[in-house]
């Protein structure tokens, strides 16, 4: 049976630009499309850009405005580019938040515009992951998928891994 994902944008690493002036890295427009153009998805994508935020910036208000958006629609299987220093934050939000829903978290420890991102590899898997998992709250990174939950940023090992 064909199924439409849903793809939510929030930022993060993920669409993250380099200011060759003065080192920042910056907002400017998501790299989601440019990226699945380079990947040939030919995947029934429906995609909408909620903000382009930090992940470390997000607040309450934020992850809510994450969870209507998920239950406010039709598709029942989900993507959202997030950033990845609170993105465990968010899928524990959305457990509680959001059921009956396949919902994917992604993003990149590096910017997709860095050119030795980790984004592409990491949406690939996740919409490989969103396709055929059950109900429920992952988060994708580095070709493993992990449950809401039972997994934590590793920043030593610059990883994901999961937890008891």
């Amino acid at each position: 049976m064909h199924q439409s994902i849903k793809v939510f944008i929030t930022g993060g690493t993920f669409d993250k630009e380099y200011n060759e002036l003065n080192g920042s890295l910056f907002f400017k427009e998501t790299h989601l499309h440019e990226m699945l153009k380079l990947g040939r998805s030919r995947l029934d994508l429906s995609i909408e850009t909620l903000m382009m935020k930090d992940s470390l910036d997000f607040d309450a208000a934020d992850r809510q405005l994450i969870a209507n958006a998920c239950n406010d629609i039709s598709e029942e299987r989900i993507l959202i580019t997030h950033g990845t220093d609170t993105m465990t934050v968010t899928a524990s939000y959305l457990s509680q938040k959001c059921t009956n829903k396949t919902i994917v978290l992604t993003g990149a420890m590096v910017p997709y515009k860095f050119g030795s991102s980790d984004g592409l590899f990491n949406l690939g898997s996740a919409l490989a992951f969103v396709q055929i998992l059950k109900p429920g709250i992952y988060i994708a990174m580095n070709g493993k998928i992990f449950e809401a939950n039972k997994v934590r940023k590793n920043t030593d090992k610059g990883e994901f891994e999961s937890i008891p």
